[in-house]
C-alpha cells in the first residue's frame, strides 16, 4: 500500500524552507551560468537582463587566449596526485592509531586538526620562502607538496575513523593464521577499509581541486591551475565579468559533475563515526 503523505502545517514549513534553502544555494551557480553567455555589455547592465541572445564567444576567448586546457591539465596533475600521495601517507598513520594504540594518539589527532584552524596566510611566507629557495615556485611538484600538507590532517582523521569501524578481532584472526604484516594490510584492511579510502580520496580531490590560496600565490602561468586562469581576467582595467563567468564555469563544471556522481561516497566520508 502506498504510504499517503500529510500536509501538516509543520511539513509544509520544512518543505518551504528547503526549497528556500535549495534556491539560495543554486542561485550564484544559476547567475554564473547566465552571465557566462552574455556579452560584456550585457553582463554589467543595469537592471540584469534574464532574457538575451546567448552566445558561446566567452568560451572560445578563454580557450583560445588563456589555453585552458593547459590550466585544467595542470589542475588534474596536481589534484590527482596530491590526493594519490596523501593516502599513502594518511593510511599508514591511521591505521597505526587505530589498530596500535598509544597514550597521546588523541593528542596527535587534536594537534593534527589543529593545523587547520590557523590561516594560510599565517604560513604563506615560509613556505614561500622555502619554495624559493627549492626551485619549486610555479612547478607542479611544489603545489603536490603542499595540497598533500593541507589535506593531511583531514585524511588521517576520516581514515582513522574508517578504521576504527572494522572489528580488530579480524586482524587478530588473520595474525594467529600467520598473516605477516604487508598480508594483513593488503588482503583483509585495504578490502575491508576501501569504503573509507574511496570517500577520503574523493573528498580531497575536490578539495585540492577547488584551492585557490596556494595556487594563486606559489604558481603563475607555468604551474598554474584553473583557480589561475580564473583569477587572469581580474585586472586593474576592472572585471571582465562575462569572460570571468565562462572560465569559472570551465573550471568548475568537472568537478562538479564528479561530485554529483561520487556524492553517496563523499557523504558517507564526511559521515564516519558520527553514528555509532
Amino acid at each position: 500500500m502506498a504510504r499517503q503523505t500529510t500536509f501538516t502545517p509543520a511539513y509544509i514549513v520544512r518543505t518551504v524552507a528547503a526549497w528556500l534553502v535549495a534556491l539560495l544555494l543554486f542561485f550564484p551557480l544559476g547567475w554564473l551560468l547566465l552571465t557566462a553567455f552574455k556579452t560584456e555589455l550585457q553582463a554589467i547592465a543595469i537592471p540584469p537582463q534574464l532574457f538575451f541572445t546567448p552566445t558561446l564567444e566567452n568560451f572560445h576567448e578563454v580557450q583560445e587566449r588563456s589555453d585552458y586546457v593547459h590550466y585544467a591539465w595542470n589542475s588534474v596533475i596536481t589534484s590527482v596526485v596530491s590526493t594519490l600521495l596523501g593516502l599513502a601517507i594518511a593510511a599508514p598513520a591511521a591505521y597505526a592509531m587505530a589498530f596500535h594504540k598509544g597514550k597521546r594518539d588523541k593528542d596527535i589527532l587534536m594537534w593534527m586538526l589543529s593545523t587547520k584552524m590557523m590561516p594560510a596566510v599565517g604560513a604563506l611566507v615560509p613556505i614561500y620562502v622555502l619554495a624559493q629557495k627549492s626551485a619549486l615556485l610555479d612547478t607542479r611538484l611544489g603545489l603536490i607538496i603542499v595540497f598533500t600538507l593541507s589535506n593531511l590532517p583531514i585524511m588521517v582523521w576520516m581514515l582513522y575513523s574508517s578504521f576504527k569501524e572494522i572489528p580488530n578481532e579480524i586482524l587478530e584472526a588473520a595474525r594467529m593464521d600467520g598473516a605477516t604484516l604487508w598480508q594483513e594490510a593488503v588482503k583483509v584492511l585495504l578490502p575491508l577499509g576501501m569504503g573509507g579510502l574511496a570517500s577520503t580520496g574523493l573528498l580531497c580531490l575536490v578539495l585540492s581541486w577547488n584551492e585557490a590560496f596556494w595556487a594563486l600565490n606559489l604558481s603563475s602561468a607555468k604551474a598554474g591551475t584553473l583557480a589561475t586562469l580564473i583569477a587572469s581576467y581580474s585586472s586593474p582595467e576592472g572585471l571582465f565579468w562575462a569572460k570571468l563567468s565562462a572560465a569559472s564555469l570551465m573550471a568548475i563544471a568537472p568537478i562538479v559533475v564528479f561530485g554529483w556522481f561520487s556524492q553517496k561516497q563523499l557523504v558517507q566520508g564526511l559521515t564516519f563515526g558520527a553514528v555509532k
